[in-house]
């Protein structure tokens, strides 16, 4: 198993281990997940071609559906919701 591999298995285990946080504890941590997470998934496309980039930016959407609709309509103009815990 390739090192970019190892390191997704790592980032999802992180990510669900930040996911039971309560939810003004999950903003910095997870930020950071969200920003290492689209390095890793071209580290992964680099290192095992675009078919695992695929599989891995599908695990990023799912760990990251409600963050990523939060930032389109933040993007779009239209209000956010505050998270609530």
């Amino acid at each position: 198993m390739s090192a970019s591999v190892v390191a997704l298995c790592i980032w999802v285990v992180a990510g669900s281990i930040i996911a039971v946080l309560p939810m003004r504890h999950q903003m910095i941590p997870g930020a950071l997940l969200l920003l290492s997470g689209l390095a890793l998934i071209v580290w992964i496309g680099a290192e095992n071609g675009w078919t695992w980039s695929v599989v891995a930016l599908a695990i990023f959407a799912s760990l990251f559906r409600r963050p990523l609709v939060a930032l389109i309509r933040h993007a779009s103009g239209k209000p956010v919701e505050p998270p609530r815990d």
